[in-house]
């Protein structure tokens, strides 16, 4: 497993128990304890957590506005963490390209969900890729990448 594969399992992991208990105070450093991780895969992975933290409200306003017929709340925890992280990943992480963020999510839900999760999260991200202005650069990347 790559080092940002491991980086998103371990992200995906960290953000089910911050959905549920919304702090990190009392478990975070024994998460880290418990599943050693080089310093590369425990960055990425800090990285995505955080990010994710910090723009939660907006993330999941851009969730709900886009996920016909479901609220954040009646989502299970792991699809809208999944999906928390695919957005945060495609709007504010430019140096990871939009098929990779997409195709990550994707094996997260296969891993951790089921088959229409994995539907449903690639139908979101592949939705806000084509529609959101701010990803226009992503697009030009797919558009260039399939010639």
């Amino acid at each position: 497993m790559g080092i940002r594969r491991q980086s998103r399992v371990c992200a995906l992991q960290l953000l089910f128990q911050w959905d549920i208990h919304r702090t990190t105070e009392h478990w975070l450093a024994d998460y880290w304890t418990q599943h050693p991780t080089a310093p590369d895969v425990r960055e990425f992975a800090e990285q995505i957590v955080e990010g994710v933290m910090a723009r939660h409200d907006e993330l999941d306003a851009l969730i709900g506005k886009l996920a016909a017929n479901w609220t954040i709340e009646r989502m299970p925890i792991v699809d809208r963490n999944i999906l928390r992280m695919g957005l945060y990943e495609l709007l504010w992480l430019p140096d990871v390209p939009a098929k990779v963020t997409v195709n990550e999510a994707i094996e997260l839900a296969k891993q951790f969900a089921d088959d229409e999760t994995k539907r449903f999260v690639n139908g979101i991200l592949d939705k806000v890729l084509k529609e959101d202005p701010r990803l226009a650069d992503k697009r030009a990347e797919l558009t260039e990448a399939g010639k």
